[in-house]
């Protein structure tokens, strides 16, 4: 608990209907997509810069913990405050600043949901391409920290591609700018790629600048069945061994394929037992030709049916399926393991293969779906509470796998604390240790985000 006058001066600095202290209030702000809960001291909503830094000091001071937090979608526990303290909630900063359309940028504050940007950048003809699953309520600044990719990653990269600036108050309270609003910027070291995907334990971010592209004249979608999901997996190898480059390029197989009909009361395999869902995108005499070639590679590759979604109704029905797969998983079980492991697209086939031998060897049913276009396949291990030691064991082997595949143990939902355990494996040593060193030099204390990606930065 807080004493009193930390309070006050929380206070004095964001106004008193800015500061929660009630059990009931915290306890929205004390956990996220991982379901693990930890109750802060107190929540503070900032509405500036100089707020911020005016919270990080006094935090600095008196060496109490700080938790930037979004809007809580994360899925490795970012935003869950493990040592109490402070939980930073971006509400407040929720604009858009600027749509620069001469240049082609934004400026934003943390808090604007994903959506809301892209619909407003859309309207005047402009492209923001990160699409992460939970687009319609996450926020800009969680992306920030988590560097999320999302559906059109595979043509378009993530959002560290789309980053030409930041605002940040440092853990000790400095306020600095970092990028500029050009394409090009080599002066000094790049302190915004350090900051995006930092999982808020190295600044808090309280204003992007991004680059947004020209809206794509033509969108098509179709959606592919297999008799199996090895066959789905050759499909996808076949799409992307072509000239081709989808916009998303997305693997279900059958386990999701069942969850997500009975999620949304309806017959989606017709007895296909996977599901590729793909989607290009440019000028409508490209799309028309390329959404041919995908249709063909399917076919070759075994597909049992192919439907190509001619209208915006057809495109938003199968993008819904995809959407609704995680939420619909705890339909088959109370509890998930979720990885977002990556691996070079062509080895595709041989981790689905390598996961269904796990999943039998330890008795447990795993699911799999995810942006295959570009490797990064969402691996769950559906589990009661007396699996979870086997699903321990099972989540080890995968991610064991997975490096000896030349892959990453996380493509999009970082390290938090849920897959702190397991970076050793990735990194090494002496990066692991270089990593701690930043830390250590921005954040002496180490009050912003503590317990996150490390088990220990000392």
């Amino acid at each position: 608990m807080l004493k009193p006058p930390l309070l006050k001066e929380l206070s004095q600095i964001v106004g008193q209907a800015n500061v929660f202290t009630d059990a009931e209030e915290l306890v929205v702000y004390s956990y996220d997509a991982t379901r693990v809960s930890s109750l802060p001291s107190a929540v503070v909503r900032p509405s500036s810069a100089q707020e911020v830094s005016d919270i990080l000091r006094l935090a600095n001071r008196e060496q109490i913990p700080v938790v930037p937090r979004g809007a809580g979608t994360g899925m490795s526990g970012g935003s869950v405050p493990l040592q109490g303290g402070l939980v930073l909630s971006f509400e407040r900063m929720n604009r858009i600043l600027e749509i620069d359309e001469a240049n082609r940028m934004a400026v934003v504050e943390p808090g604007v949901i994903t959506g809301d940007l892209q619909r407003a950048v859309e309207a005047r003809g402009l492209f923001y391409p990160p699409d992460p699953a939970s687009q319609q309520f996450c926020t800009l600044g969680g992306n920030i920290a988590e560097c999320a990719g999302g559906l059109r990653a595979v043509k378009y990269g993530v959002t560290r591609d789309y980053v030409l600036g930041l605002e940040v108050v440092l853990p000790t309270g400095e306020i600095i700018r970092t990028g500029s609003r050009t394409l090009k910027n080599v002066a000094g070291y790049d302190l915004t790629r350090l900051i995006v995907g930092s999982e808020g334990t190295l600044g808090v971010v309280t204003k992007i600048v991004l680059r947004l592209l020209s809206l794509p004249e033509s969108v098509r979608t179709l959606a592919a069945f297999f008799p199996d999901v090895g066959s789905a997996a050759h499909a996808i190898t076949a799409i992307l061994s072509g000239k081709v480059v989808p916009r998303a390029l997305e693997l279900i197989d059958e386990g999701s394929l069942a969850a997500a009909g009975n999620y949304l009361k309806q017959d989606i395999a017709g007895g296909a037992r996977a599901m590729v869902l793909a989607e290009v995108d440019g000028a409508s005499q490209t799309t028309e030709r390329e959404i041919a070639v995908v249709e063909q590679a399917c076919r070759e590759a075994g597909a049992n049916s192919v439907t190509r979604a001619e209208e915006q109704a057809d495109r938003d029905r199968l993008w819904k399926i995809r959407r609704s797969i995680s939420p619909a998983l705890y339909t088959i079980k109370p509890r998930k393991r979720s990885e977002d492991i990556v691996v070079p697209p062509a080895r595709i086939p041989d981790i689905l293969a390598q996961i269904q031998v796990i999943a039998k060897r330890h008795g447990l049913t795993i699911v799999n779906f995810g942006h295959a276009g570009d490797g990064n396949i969402h691996v769950n291990i559906l589990l009661e509470d007396e699996e979870q030691s086997a699903a321990k064991l099972a989540e080890q082997e995968i991610l064991a796998a997975v490096l000896g595949m030349q892959g990453s143990i996380s493509g999009e939902h970082g390290i938090g604390f849920s897959k702190a355990d397991y970076l050793p494996m990735e990194t090494g040593a002496a990066a692991l240790e270089a990593m701690k060193k930043i830390k250590r030099a921005l954040d002496p204390n180490n009050i912003l985000n503590p317990g996150k990606i490390f088990i220990n930065a000392e």
